[in-house]
């Protein structure tokens, strides 16, 4: 008979012969643990009771409300110390002369010896007061009883009654027993309530003031989510700024360091305060330290802009409401009002919002504009913005080089004289021949007589840094990029600054990324109105804006990229500026492509009929006459000299080396006479079309044959 064996346990003794005799091993349970102490249990419980959020959520609300009321307490004692005693104008007369204004700190000395002036005649009347009280009040008495038996008699007469000569005497006085009955019953409880309402009026003078450590208040109120600009926040967080000087002066200025500022203004999404900083204090100190300043305010730092107005050692601060500049604006009027029309001269192009919310609405008059700023920042779309509102104004004519080539200016198509797309080295040349062609037309408006009016040209290249590093030369060496006096594109960019605005030719550029390479010096200090979205560095906002414009506190390069597309600061006289600053922060209206598409139909239908020249492929076959035809557009005549330029702008490599003799003899075997008028050869319009007309009826009749 064979025994079971129950293993309670993994063996790990070796294995042993089968014969051996069986062992039954039995292994002892694990002792009990021991028990966990009382105390220890106690303390852990107590450790999260303690460490709970609803505990501490109560302990703050327990703290915040006793707090506001004792604070409120210390508050309205100290206005009652400020108005009976002269604590208040002591406070202001220490103000002023730690910020160094002695004239404010004689004026408030002036008013202190006033207020002790009027309290002194105040108590020398206190003591001759219980004597004028007592006989006022004899008197008082002696003709109210007086009254009253008066009335008393006229009772009697009329009611034949001598008794009521005491009724309304009697009626007086049970009147004053009611009185005093009311009291008797309501004295009780007015003791018991009235210091409730009393420690209630504390605690909301308290609470108005958030009279309580920080610890303590809500959790919106701790992050400063929210948080209202007020006098004191301002003061404190200029205090907290680590100016030396600053801090200094504002501690000697006691609680009164609100004096630094003017009145604090709503100002669109935000509010807005100048602040007269103190003696040996500079703009450029706090102006350094504006990311510190936004953190005091509670606020992001490309949510508080640093100006200085007109006033000596004042900096003007914008604060937006918080977040409020992550909000789109509205749509542009352009697209809201199918009635608009736009005004060369007098005009100003809508372009968006300045920080305030008002309109910001710009001049283009005799003004040549620049706008930079990183890739992808909204640059077209703002220059887009204001070449669509100009193309409102039919006597506008446009050339347009659109070196980035995606159709971002396709809709101009029949707009624009000249409209040429794309980014290869051809198109930069065929651009720099275009602005070589409006140099042409600038000094031929220049020599023209004199109060000649001419139509505004605007000569728009997007994306122009393309063209200012293209390493192509011609045939005489001359490179079309760069920025030396050989330069052709550079060179003719330098002519149209130095005298286009004369004759109303315009030079408009958009540029990427700034640097002395591709926006060399002297063409964006030739622009009139400059303009930068979001930079990456300080050096390319000055680039951008120049160095008054910086220095008066521009900064594009604090731009967000990214969230803060769109906007522009913006440095010219054709915008309304406030008074002192040298720049204002303009986001900027967005309209899409579909919207400027029906932008420009609409000033389609304004114009005559043009035709837009555009660069072609090199070896196309062309058709002399009929291009000459679609050059000369709808107008009834032209200039020859202007149509050999229009040929050669249509077609290099066809018209490149044309003059006045090929044109001449493609009209003369099309039987077209040119004719002079005031001197100067032209081509009707209806002769040509009459020659094509011919031409084509003949080929019709010989393929007939």
């Amino acid at each position: 008979m064979t025994e079971n064996v129950v293993h309670l346990h993994k063996p790990t003794d070796p294995p042993t012969d089968d014969t051996a005799p069986t062992v039954l091993t039995v292994v002892p349970d694990a002792p009990p643990a021991a028990p966990v102490p009382l105390w220890v249990r106690s303390g852990r419980a107590v450790k999260t009771v303690v460490t709970h959020e609803t505990t501490k959520t109560t302990a703050r609300a327990v703290a915040r409300h006793g707090l506001y009321t004792f604070n409120g307490g210390r508050i309205v004692a100290r206005r009652t110390w400020d108005g009976k005693t002269g604590a208040r104008y002591e406070r202001m007369i220490r103000a002023a002369e730690a910020a160094g204004n002695l004239e404010a700190a004689e004026e408030w000395e002036e008013r202190l010896q006033r207020f002790r002036a009027a309290r002194h005649h105040r108590r020398m009347d206190l003591l001759h007061s219980p004597v004028e009280a007592a006989k006022g009040v004899g008197v008082g008495v002696g003709m109210s009883i007086g009254v009253l038996v008066a009335l008393g008699v006229v009772m009697a007469i009329n009611n034949h009654d001598v008794t009521d000569v005491i009724t309304p005497l009697r009626a007086t006085i049970d009147f004053i027993a009611l009185l005093i009955r009311i009291v008797q019953v309501v004295w009780g409880p007015a003791l018991t309530i009235g210091p409730l309402f009393a420690l209630l009026a504390l605690w909301t003078v308290g609470s108005k003031q958030q009279a309580a450590p920080q610890w303590a208040l809500p959790a919106n109120v701790r992050s400063g989510e929210g948080e209202p600009i007020t006098p004191s926040i301002v003061v404190k967080a200029l205090r907290d700024l680590g100016v030396p000087a600053l801090r200094n002066a504002i501690k000697e200025m006691g609680d009164a360091g609100a004096s630094m500022l003017g009145p604090i203004r709503i100002a669109g999404c935000g509010v807005e305060v100048d602040v007269t900083l103190p003696s040996g204090v500079s703009t450029n100190e706090v102006q350094g330290k504006r990311r510190k300043l936004a953190e005091n305010l509670s606020r992001h730092e490309h949510e508080v802009f640093i100006t200085i107005p007109q006033a000596a050692r004042t900096v003007r601060l914008w604060v937006a409401d918080s977040g409020a500049l992550d909000e789109p604006i509205g749509p542009s009027p352009l697209v809201t009002d199918d009635t608009m029309t736009a005004d060369y001269a007098k005009g100003r192009a809508p372009w968006g919002q300045d920080l305030r919310g008002d309109a910001a609405a710009l001049s283009v008059y005799q003004r040549h504009l620049l706008i930079t700023g990183l890739s992808n920042q909204g640059k077209t779309v703002a220059l887009r913005s204001l070449a669509l509102w100009l193309a409102l104004d039919k006597s506008v004519q446009f050339l347009m080089g659109d070196l980035k080539g995606v159709g971002d200016w396709a809709m101009f198509d029949g707009l624009a004289t000249v409209l040429i797309q794309g980014p290869t080295d051809d198109h930069v040349i065929k651009v720099t021949e275009m602005v070589e062609g409006a140099v042409e037309e600038m000094n031929r408006r220049i020599q023209a007589p004199p109060g000649t009016v001419f139509p505004p040209l605007i000569v728009l290249v997007d994306e122009a840094q393309v063209a200012f590093m293209c390493p192509v030369v011609d045939d005489e060496k001359r490179p079309y990029g760069g920025s030396k006096a050989t330069s052709r594109y550079f060179m003719a960019v330098r002519k149209i600054h130095n005298q286009g605005r004369a004759v109303n030719v315009l030079m408009w550029q958009g540029t990427q990324d700034p640097t002395d390479q591709n926006l060399p010096k002297l063409v964006r200090e030739g622009a009139h109105t400059r303009a930068s979205l979001a930079l990456g560095t300080e050096s390319q906002a000055r680039m951008a804006l120049g160095d008054k414009a910086v220095d008066g506190g521009a900064a594009p390069n604090l731009l967000r990229p990214g969230l803060d597309r769109g906007t522009l600061v913006v440095a010219s006289d054709g915008i309304a500026i406030p008074a002192g600053q040298a720049s204002i922060t303009v986001r900027t209206h967005y309209i899409d492509d579909d919207a400027a598409k029906a932008l420009t139909d609409r000033a389609k239908a304004m114009r005559a009929g043009i035709t837009t020249l555009r660069a072609v492929d090199k070896g196309e076959q062309r058709d002399p006459l009929a291009d000459i035809f679609d050059v000369i557009g709808d107008e009834e005549r032209s200039l020859t000299q202007d149509i050999v330029k229009r040929l050669s702008i249509l077609s290099e490599d066809v018209y490149g080396g044309w003059s006045f003799v090929d044109l001449k003899r493609v009209l003369e075997a099309a039987d077209v006479e040119p004719y002079k008028s005031h001197g100067r050869m032209n081509i009707r319009r209806d002769d040509v079309a009459r020659a094509l007309a011919d031409r084509d009826s003949d080929g019709s009749a010989s393929a007939s044959r």
